[in-house]
């Protein structure tokens, strides 16, 4: 089937507007981006129960709780279910598919790079609950998996720009119009940004509402990146590189922000159901891969700082310990180390949020300021 034929309400209600005035509220990116939002949201309050119950039947004691964490953990946590990111991927896909315009190409590309680390993260999730263990897929085996994924994807975003210019090029935060060509040495960066992002967000998915919070703030700020970014106009004004195609990544990003919201109410202290690398791997690719089709991926290292930060904290950590016998933090990745040192777990996940809305504030700034 042609991209002619996969029709939602865009593609089938659009062109219905001269016979009815009202449908021509489907032409404006912002009306079906809220629609997404709203649409993934409620998906989430009806199927989300369901899917924790068949999740703790199927999985019995649920995730293993790794004996080396916080003492809490074995307690608080011991029984709960993983996988919660069928969740946000079914609530993510129903948003999308019905309100974005299929036959926009972006939208296809970031809805296969999702599921891609989605299964990988099934996959890996799977495993653990099967064999009662922390340990699912082989690291070096998830890791090559991932990669493979990501050059499929920078290959396929590559292929869609409209100049070499963008695709090779590498643009910097606060300055105007200009453009690094990487030559090819971008195929590894933007590959290193996917992935990258993706074990960012999974590194960070250790507290109750920890991740899911600063995924959807991330994922709001990209929302109104796109939307800027795809529209000539804006793109003008505001001296961004204008990437024809892409604003319809901000429903995606609104069907990210709904399925978020959805899943934080059963994830939310204390959770009914852990996000899994189901829903952590998966939301961290898609970030990374908005990030290089709108060409703001140094801007998402300030969006997504939280998650950087938490990713050095653990490379630091391995690090200082290999090179020198001893950790720099009691624990790592940091929220750890912060339950080591007695902060209560709502504590540490507020604070953290609210790191990210300062975070994603400095990194909005950089539309403007140039």
């Amino acid at each position: 089937m042609g991209l002619e034929g996969k029709q939602m309400l865009y593609n089938l209600l659009y062109p219905l507007a001269e016979e009815a005035g009202f449908l021509n509220l489907f032409q404006y990116l912002t009306f079906r981006s809220g629609g997404a939002v709203i649409t993934a949201l409620i998906v989430s309050f009806v199927f989300g129960p369901v899917l924790i119950r068949i999740l703790k039947i199927k999985q019995g004691k649920g995730q293993p709780i790794r004996k080396d964490g916080p003492e809490g953990h074995l307690l608080s946590k011991q029984g709960t279910p993983t996988m919660g990111g069928v969740i946000i991927l079914l609530a993510l896909l129903s948003g999308t598919l019905l309100w974005a315009d299929l036959t926009n190409s972006y939208v296809w590309a970031i809805i296969v790079i999702t599921l891609g680390f989605g299964v990988i993260g099934f996959a890996d999730d799977y495993l653990k609950v099967r064999h009662q263990t922390s340990n699912g897929v082989p690291a070096r085996v998830k890791i090559l998996l991932e990669i493979a994924i990501a050059v499929g994807a920078v290959l396929w975003i590559m292929s869609l720009s409209t100049s070499s210019e963008q695709e090779y090029g590498l643009a910097l935060p606060f300055v105007k119009e200009l453009l690094i060509n990487l030559g090819w040495f971008f195929i590894p960066f933007a590959i290193l940004v996917i992935v990258g992002a993706s074990n960012a967000v999974n590194l960070t998915d250790g507290l109750d509402g920890l991740a899911i919070v600063p995924i959807m703030i991330a994922a709001a700020c990209f929302g109104v990146i796109s939307y800027f970014v795809g529209n000539a106009v804006f793109s003008n004004y505001l001296q961004l590189h204008y990437v024809p195609g892409t604003g319809e990544l901000s429903v995606f990003c609104g069907a990210l922000v709904g399925a978020g919201l959805g899943f934080l109410w059963f994830n939310a202290p204390p959770a009914m159901v852990f996000m899994g690398d189901t829903g952590s791997l998966a939301a961290g690719a898609a970030l990374g891969a908005i990030a290089i089709m709108t060409k703001h991926e140094l801007v998402l290292a300030i969006v997504g700082g939280l998650f950087v930060l938490e990713t050095a904290s653990v490379i630091v950590q391995v690090g200082s310990y290999k090179l020198f016998g001893r950790r720099v933090f009691q624990m790592a990745p940091l929220h750890h180390h912060f339950e080591k040192k007695g902060l209560a777990e709502p504590t540490i996940v507020i604070r953290f949020w609210i790191i990210s809305v300062i975070l994603a504030l400095i990194g909005l700034a950089t539309l403007k300021l140039r």
